[in-house]
């Protein structure tokens, strides 16, 4: 390796807490992060770490068909969070061949104890760490309930924190007043970094018979219509906490992702946009954001990160 291509390569190096990130691109929960030879491809598809399909304690089937349904920029779905169980977890991460990429855990539960039992769980799986999942808007317990109140997110993660020795992020709902105090109440809680944000609570009607599309009637927006609420969120949380934030919601470019660490993001993840644009879009990202820098002349990420906030 050329020192050329060595210097190229550490340039795009992250930490978030612990975790060491060969670049800033994170699969995001609920893509791809089930089986282990899913994620296998998304490793060898240069993600600098994957986090998993949100598991709970028990098996999970999900939420009645259709839970999909594709909208004007993005995609609604209501998936019902379907696992098969925080147990089965292990054999997976096993299967995972490039050891350097870091696989976190995103865990839901409708109470403390339950999310501090399935994080030990995650742990005892081969978690690099763990994503409290307090944000989703269509689960039938917890989720964005929790999310919403930052007294209830403070409750959580203090009992995740005590009973795991490793990272605990918290992915945090855009539908609330004051974002940035949840996230406060987080991090005073012992989380280490902040993921921004979950889908938008949505709904989508066929007009021919007037009924909701989606099994479950209302659902989650992801996609590019959702990235201008997450740059907000993120850069509104970089003003009130000093742990790392994660960004996402709409990241299909390169461009997208300087503009989410612009606002304060350490790192990014994508999800849809693997269904738009393939499992090439995390180098074609990462190429993206090293190109940037050589243009600008940084040196590494950081130097990008919270720009918007200098003057």
């Amino acid at each position: 390796m050329s020192e050329k291509m060595a210097h190229t390569n550490s340039s795009l190096h992250v930490e978030i807490s612990s975790l060491k990130l060969e670049n800033p691109t994170m699969l995001a929960a609920g893509v791809l992060g089930v089986s282990g030879l899913a994620m296998n491809r998304v490793a060898n598809a240069g993600a600098g770490a994957i986090i998993t399909k949100s598991m709970g304690l028990e098996p999970r089937r999900g939420f009645p068909n259709p839970v999909v349904a594709q909208v004007q920029g993005g995609i609604l779905n209501a998936m019902g969070l379907p696992n098969p169980g925080i147990r089965q977890l292990a054999e997976e991460i096993q299967k995972i061949e490039r050891k350097t990429v870091p696989i976190i855990v995103s865990i839901y539960a409708s109470t403390p104890e339950d999310f501090a039992a399935v994080a030990c769980e995650a742990v005892k799986s081969g978690a690099a760490g763990v994503e409290l999942n307090v944000s989703c808007p269509h689960a039938e317990t917890g989720g964005a309930e929790i999310g919403q109140n930052p007294d209830l997110v403070e409750q959580v993660v203090k009992a995740t924190v005590r009973n795991v020795n490793k990272p605990v992020f918290v992915k945090l709902t855009p539908e609330v007043t004051n974002i940035s105090e949840v996230a406060k109440a987080a991090e005073n809680a012992g989380a280490e970094a902040i993921t921004a944000i979950n889908t938008v609570k949505a709904m989508v009607i066929d007009v021919e018979t007037a009924q909701p599309i989606l099994g479950n009637k209302i659902g989650g927006l992801s996609g590019p219509a959702i990235k201008p609420i997450a740059v907000r969120c993120v850069y509104e949380i970089y003003e009130a906490v000093r742990i790392p934030i994660i960004g996402c919601g709409g990241i299909v470019t390169w461009k997208d992702a300087v503009e989410m660490m612009e606002a304060g993001a350490s790192a990014i993840q994508v999800g849809t946009a693997i269904a738009i644009e393939g499992l090439g879009v995390f180098k074609r990202i990462a190429q993206g954001i090293q190109a940037f820098m050589e243009k600008k002349g940084f040196d590494g990420v950081k130097e990008i990160v919270g720009l918007s906030h200098k003057e």
